[in-house]
């Protein structure tokens, strides 16, 4: 089942969020608003949906995460689920990565799908919100003011001008038209060699259930081809190419056909769709100006070894709807919205580090580069030390927010740096948290669970899960009293929970191991502010304030009493 939906904030006024943009990213803002009760109102300069290609296929455990809470989990079934990667050179296979789970997800670490597909579902599902969508409302222009933005469309009736509380801009690398209204540079590098797609049908047994990556293969020498399943027996097969390769010309002499034989062989195949693109890193110098924020493609381009770009877009989205939800609810000050800038850039800065070093790696620059690049694979042949430095692409992952101000650091749970690939960190201050069955009772002596896995119930509001409660204290008056001391610091909406009154299997506790008197408080996006003890009213409150960007002379909102939902005993 399904938990309830979140608390809707108190009246927002006339004017909605404007969400500019109707891709995947944009959808999934619109729809994380609109479960909050945020009125929103979605625009885009297409006539209509124009579902052509796949390209954005690989969507990572978190966001499908995301978009079960928003009602599209069959996404999950209904793509094709892999959870190890493999990486040769020259035939050879170097190593393969199975991806781990440190709870008990209920959902894969990587499901591929067609992004036409994602965004059909979220369709569906922005239909029964009654979200409107207006197409054929390409943005010309954006300003501001003290009470909200105003959005320039250019539509077939002529200028429109649409009035907004804020601005959500989702219109992807070629929005420029909104960061040049803001003043905002796009600065970057780009790769000069280019990579041809194509997303054919076949039937290659074996490999139904794994990313493929190729270096050197004798079938394209000195460069790369990356393999992805999809469902209905599609793959997405990426090679590197020249900077000059011509698709027209490679089609009507029979080399394209000759490139995908070497890799299916002689079994029949049928060309879904193919192209041929040129990869950027860019990251915008802020994302936050004003009431407009910068989500997606708009805000940050990468490469797209890792499936860091759809991905970090939808955890763009994610950070700045709550923000924004609890803002316009009078939960947060204006100055909640800066963290988006600032988690987020920092996320986005890491993203074009990782993949910036895996496209030097892929496409070396220079001798020095070269050698390093075939120093290392021809040593990963045998060494296991040099397989650690083989980039083939380290896949999508959340940002840990560990340096941001929201996040109050626990000297006893530090932060023990990126991990190994295919590893998660441990659980701490800034980590998102892992996922878990859990069971919340309905309603008292109901019987029936609400909410079947941890991360549901988390967006609810701000969740404090209590290790035991310390020797010789009443467990009752111990949840009441961390309860209390968070409803004290905030309106927004507390849920408070005994880790051992709803962890099914253990697996909870087992990843976070609390000490007894351990409060973990943890942020409507699932990752974790702080950890500290239960039985000081003032460092839950601290860390309350500090998750909300409040000071500790703010207090909770006086609209508070009327959105709060009373819960049985201990599970408040």
């Amino acid at each position: 089942m399904r938990p309830p939906a979140p608390r809707t904030p108190a009246d927002t006024g006339t004017a909605p969020v404007l969400v500019l943009g109707a891709g995947p990213v944009g959808q999934t803002a619109a729809l994380l608003l609109a479960r909050r009760g945020v009125p929103v109102l979605i625009v885009d300069g297409r006539p209509e949906r124009d579902a052509v290609g796949s390209k954005a296929i690989c969507q990572q455990r978190d966001v499908l995460d995301v978009w079960d809470w928003l009602g599209a989990g069959g996404l999950v079934g209904e793509g094709l689920t892999w959870d190890t990667a493999r990486t040769f050179y020259q035939g050879h296979e170097l190593f393969s990565v199975h991806l781990a789970d440190p709870g008990a997800s209920p959902l894969p670490p990587f499901v591929n799908i067609s992004q036409s597909r994602t965004e059909e579902v979220l369709d569906e599902r922005l239909a029964a919100a009654g979200v409107r969508i207006r197409w054929n409302h390409r943005v010309t222009g954006i300003t501001q003011d003290a009470q909200g933005v105003t959005v320039e469309c250019h539509t077939p009736e002529g200028p429109a001008l649409l009035r907004g509380s804020h601005a959500l801009s989702c219109l992807g690398a070629h929005g420029g038209v909104v960061r040049d209204a803001l003043g905002l540079s796009f600065d970057g590098t780009t790769f000069e060699d280019r990579f041809l797609i194509c997303d054919i049908r076949a039937d290659l047994p074996g490999w139904e259930r794994e990313r493929r990556f190729y270096f050197d293969p004798e079938w394209n020498p000195g460069r790369q081809v990356l393999i992805h399943p999809c469902p209905d027996s599609v793959y997405r097969i990426d090679w590197q190419v020249p900077s000059d390769f011509d698709l027209e010309a490679e089609e009507a002499g029979g080399r394209l056909d000759a490139r995908i034989r070497q890799i299916v062989g002689d079994k029949p195949y049928e060309i879904v769709w193919r192209s041929v693109y040129r990869f950027h890193t860019r990251v915008v110098e802020r994302m936050r100006s004003g009431r407009v924020l910068l989500l997606g493609d708009n805000a940050h381009l990468v490469a797209p070894f890792g499936a860091r770009g759809l991905n970090s877009g939808v955890q763009d989205a994610e950070n700045a709807a709550w923000k924004l939800a609890y803002v316009l609810a009078g939960w947060a000050g204006e100055e909640l919205l800066e963290s988006y800038h600032t988690e987020r850039h920092a996320a986005a800065q890491e993203n074009a580090e990782v993949t910036g070093a895996t496209m030097r790696f892929l496409v070396p620059h220079g001798d020095d580069e070269h050698h390093t690049r075939v120093t290392v694979l021809e040593r990963a042949l045998t060494e296991d030390s040099a397989r650690a430095l083989v980039d083939s692409g380290r896949l999508a992952e959340p940002f840990w927010y560990t340096g941001s101000a929201l996040t109050t650091p626990c000297p006893e749970r530090p932060f023990g740096g990126r991990p190994p690939r295919g590893a998660t960190p441990s659980p701490c201050p800034g980590v998102i948290l892992p996922d878990a069955p859990v069971s919340v009772p309905d309603a008292v002596g109901s019987g029936t669970s609400a909410v079947e896995r941890i991360r549901p119930l988390l967006r609810e509001g701000l969740t404090l899960l209590l290790g035991p409660a310390p020797e010789g204290l009443d467990p009752d008056l111990f949840l009441d009293a961390a309860r209390t001391a968070a409803r004290e610091a905030t309106g927004a909406p507390v849920t408070a929970l005994y880790l051992d009154d709803v962890d099914t299997t253990g697996a909870l506790a087992a990843a976070l191991e609390p000490d007894p008197g351990q409060v973990w408080l943890v942020r409507p996006d699932a990752h974790v502010a702080a950890v500290v003890p239960g039985h000081d009213p003032g460092a839950v409150g601290a860390a309350v304030r500090t998750c909300l960007g409040l000071t500790a002379a703010d207090g909770p909102d006086d609209r508070s009493g009327r959105t709060r939902r009373e819960r049985p005993a201990r599970t408040a």
